[in-house]
């Protein structure tokens, strides 16, 4: 089957509703989607039936409201489409309203205070605007109908309920911008996303016989092997043949769920790959990253491989992230970060860009807890991510563009200059002078800004939410003074000039990897939020509160319920580090290195029993040396223990979170030092799990 015969063919898509729905309920259903208009109860009865049709014709017994719970991950409950006639026959129905809502059990999922157990009732609502898809394995197939979750009072239970408040705005607000203008052809501005997801693959049979992996999804212990990823020989290297065909998997049950997987290769550390799609619609793009997660570790299984979605999976090699690909375009195909080719286009262009600076600028704290969780504690500023400061790259071109606004000069016709690539029998190309900078968060790459500090194992609902929101903001504050302005042009001037005085200090094109930039940042007043837990401290900051209440994105007892789950969160992941490491270490690695001890003693006095003058100081040294190092592991393992105890016992989860990270996780990487030294003394028969060289090296 070729690609274009294979592509979508599990997706309600738009074709398929086209071929199926009435001409009338089509319609009805378009402007839904592209105007959000309220959706009438017969055409839902109608949509139904027809999405219960195709589903069946392609073996689905059964629906689902796939939804996304502020675990980060998806859930589902299945429900047949079996009804019985009054005489005891099963028919197979499926009614608008079961399309439209749902009504699953919400007790267990993270809500942060927003209800009470006795108040457990939660909804499912149908996104129309993201297409419904089927699900397909050895189980069978299921019709999967993307909805959103939110409590019997209407607070959000989910990412994507505030995901669409914050589309809603930034298109209200951008419009605005754009009647200023003069354009009249736009309807609405949509964000877009192309989310690069980065991952491990390791060996199924290593993988289970590391009970770090298993229950932390990382390696709490591991000594680097001699070689690791030193001479760059894996990135973008020959792919492997085993890993090309779990590939070509991948890419195919991407394709019939519509994900538009373009890209993939070998990442930069070993056993490390990655896929990229094609921008979509943000709230689908976060809808497909989803998937993309769930189906990259479901393929991988079925090659005997387990896919790593942590942050930091192994010491002492890169670690994975996501990079958000975020851009504006009016639903008629302008994209409002690309220059134009009129002195009008320029100037738009130009408004936007400055208003993103200055909205990055003064809500950096809220973009980086959008990044922010535990794995991603491990990744950001180790010398091969972002910082965990944000700053805003744009290239030599545009910041000296940026230079001549802050000046008041905006003539800024110049030709583009063009790169030579000595060789004579290329063409010269135009230089793109954005995107040379591997080390900034936030960079300008062309016509879109990347935001490369995204977790790898995270949705992207949080980074986008926020980027709508703050954006939003400040194009709220332009068009309130730009409708006002009695010469549009002079006060279009002006606006730019402010918003680069006043937030030019978060541009930064240098190296992002430099002690000399923490300085630099300091000096600058940039923040420096280096975990989690001091990331989510703004989150409920009055300004904050304020700003995603104004746009109707968060209420304050969503922000604070969320706060909540996250602090709870981050204690519950290191609590289950901690107490992985100390059952590791008395369960498997002490006994390990007693046994190895002990059959190199047993060794010592039977050479000396049976040739007493022979020198046996090698393997009298290693005993030492491995008895000291077993000392130092009990008093570090005793200090760990002491550490989660301590933490466990504070009633304020601020405060515990806090703890975990000040005192366990401290605690945590000490008791890592003694072990990995045992692990490079110790023979490989004798250490009890798999190492770095097997892991990383046996794929």
């Amino acid at each position: 089957m070729s690609i274009n015969d294979l592509f979508g063919t599990n997706v309600f898509s738009d074709a398929v509703m086209k071929e199926r729905l009435p001409k009338e309920t089509y319609k009805s259903l378009k402007r839904t989607i592209e105007m959000g208009e309220p959706l009438e109860k017969t055409t839902a009865e109608v949509i139904a039936n027809a999405m219960k049709d195709w589903a069946i014709e392609k073996g689905a017994t059964h629906y689902t409201h796939w939804f996304q719970p502020m675990t980060g991950k998806t859930a589902e409950k299945h429900d047949s489409f079996i009804s019985l006639t009054p005489d005891g026959r099963a028919t197979m129905e499926f009614s608008g309203k079961e399309l439209i809502q749902g009504e699953p059990d919400a007790s267990s999922f993270p809500n942060g205070g927003l209800r009470a157990t006795f108040e457990a009732r939660g909804y499912t609502a149908w996104d129309p605007t993201s297409p419904a898809f089927l699900k397909e394995d050895s189980a069978g197939v299921t019709l999967c109908i993307p909805t959103a979750f939110y409590s019997y009072t209407g607070e959000a239970l989910d990412k994507k309920t505030p995901l669409l408040r914050s589309m809603e705005s930034i298109s209200k607000q951008a419009m605005r911008v754009l009647k200023l203008f003069g354009e009249t052809s736009s309807k609405k501005v949509i964000t877009t996303v192309g989310a690069e997801q980065e991952y491990f693959l390791v060996d199924k049979k290593y993988y289970q016989a590391r009970k770090d992996l298993i229950f932390t999804g990382r390696t709490l212990f591991g000594a680097m092997p001699p070689k690791g990823q030193e001479l760059d020989d894996h990135y973008f290297g020959s792919i492997k043949e085993r890993i090309a065909n779990f590939m070509r998997e991948l890419d195919v049950e991407l394709w019939k769920l519509g994900v538009s997987a373009k890209t993939k290769h070998n990442e930069v550390a070993p056993a490390q790959f990655e896929v990229a799609p094609i921008f979509s619609t943000t709230n689908i793009a976060t809808d497909h990253n989803q998937l993309m997660m769930e189906i990259i570790q479901k393929v991988a299984m079925r090659h005997d491989l387990v896919c790593l979605l942590h942050e930091k999976p192994f010491a002492g090699v890169n670690g994975s992230g996501k990079h958000n690909n975020w851009s504006l375009a009016t639903d008629d195909g302008i994209n409002l970060l690309n220059p134009g080719k009129t002195p009008e286009e320029n100037a738009r262009f130009l408004l936007f860009l400055s208003i993103i600076i200055a909205a990055v600028d003064e809500y950096a704290p809220l973009l980086r807890l959008s990044a922010a969780n535990p794995g991603n504690d491990h990744r950001l500023g180790a010398n091969e991510a972002p910082p965990a400061i944000i700053s805003v790259f744009l290239g030599d071109k545009l910041t000296s563009i940026i230079n001549q606004i802050e000046a008041g000069d905006l003539n800024i016709e110049k030709q583009v200059e063009l790169l030579e690539v000595g060789v004579s029998t290329l063409p010269k190309l135009p230089k793109d002078s954005t995107d040379r900078n591997r080390t900034s968060p936030f960079a300008f790459t062309g016509n879109r800004f990347e935001f490369r500090m995204c977790p790898s194992s995270a949705s992207i609902a949080g980074p986008n939410i926020v980027l709508n929101t703050i954006v939003s903001e400040y194009l709220r504050r332009v068009a309130d003074e730009l409708e006002k302005a009695d010469d549009f042009n002079e006060s279009l001037k002006k606006v730019m000039v402010r918003l680069i005085k006043d937030h030019k200090k978060i541009i930064f094109d240098g190296d992002g990897y430099s002690d000399d930039w923490i300085k630099e940042a300091a000096r600058r007043g940039l923040p420096n939020l280096s975990s989690t837990v001091e990331a989510y401290t703004y989150f409920d900051k009055p300004e904050a509160v304020e700003l995603f209440e104004r746009h109707g994105v968060f209420t304050k007892g969503e922000i604070v319920s969320r706060k909540e789950i996250v602090f709870e969160e981050y204690a519950k992941i290191i609590n289950i580090e901690g107490l992985t490491m100390s059952q590791m270490v008395k369960k498997q690695i002490i006994p390990a290195c007693i046994n190895y001890m002990t059959d190199v003693a047993e060794s010592i006095s039977k050479i000396k029993g049976v040739c007493p003058s022979v020198d046996v100081s090698v393997q009298e040294e290693l005993v030492n040396k491995i008895s000291k190092l077993l000392f130092d592991v009990r008093v570090k393992v005793a200090d760990l223990n002491k550490a989660i105890e301590e933490a466990k016992g504070i009633s304020n989860i601020e405060s515990m979170a806090f703890a975990y990270r000040e005192k366990v996780f401290p605690a945590m990487a000490e008791l890592r030092k003694p072990c990995d030294e045992l692990e490079k003394i110790v023979s490989e028969e004798a250490w009890p799990y798999p190492t770095y060289d097997e892991l990383l090296f046996r794929v």
